[in-house]
């Protein structure tokens, strides 16, 4: 019988697959393919070690596996591409999983204990993907201010280059582009 303690658990997996660090590298086409062909793998054998259970724990396992999967599968494209939006599928990826083990392990349960359980888990996920949607917002808005001070730097250094004349003026103008990333 699974109890209270054991939906903690469940979050505490949840937190798990949220620790998993993620960080851009340089990662060739073949290196990619391979690690994607290990995560298949290892979803395979991770599923495979679910056959000797049975009824909800086989299940639960199953969902681990999958869940496993998944942010392996999610982590890698964000590794891979290094873009913002794939670090943020990252994040519901991991969010989907804790929420679908978390979900599963309810289900030995019956009664108010079972709809607390549930609760508590859709709460978790909740807020796991609010956290996720914030990240987003957050990196878009850096991105904003970013864009916007380098504008700001740009005017002042171009209206520098006004009280030049020629030459001077032109390569000054120049420079400024090529520091502020202007076209």
């Amino acid at each position: 019988m699974i109890t209270i303690r054991h939906c903690k658990s469940a979050v505490a997996i949840a937190a798990l697959f949220a620790a998993t660090g993620a960080y851009a590298a340089a990662m060739s086409k073949a290196e990619y393919s391979a690690a994607k062909d290990r995560i298949g793998a290892d979803y395979k054998s991770d599923k495979a070690g679910c056959g000797s259970l049975s009824g909800n724990a086989k299940d639960i396992c199953v969902e681990q596996a999958k869940g496993k999967e998944n942010v392996a599968r999610a982590e890698l494209e964000a590794n891979y591409s290094g873009k913002a939006a794939d670090f943020n599928k990252l994040e519901v990826a991991k969010a989907d999983a804790g929420y679908a083990v978390a979900k599963e392990m309810c289900d030995d349960k019956g009664g108010n204990a079972k709809d607390v359980c549930v609760a508590e888990a859709k709460s978790t996920h909740t807020k796991a993907l609010a956290d996720a949607k914030l990240g987003k917002k957050v990196g878009e808005a850096r991105k904003d201010a970013i864009d916007d001070k380098r504008d700001a730097d740009y005017k002042v250094a171009a209206e520098k280059c006004e009280s030049l004349a020629g030459d001077a003026k032109a390569a000054c103008i120049s420079d400024a582009k090529a520091r502020f990333h202007k076209s």
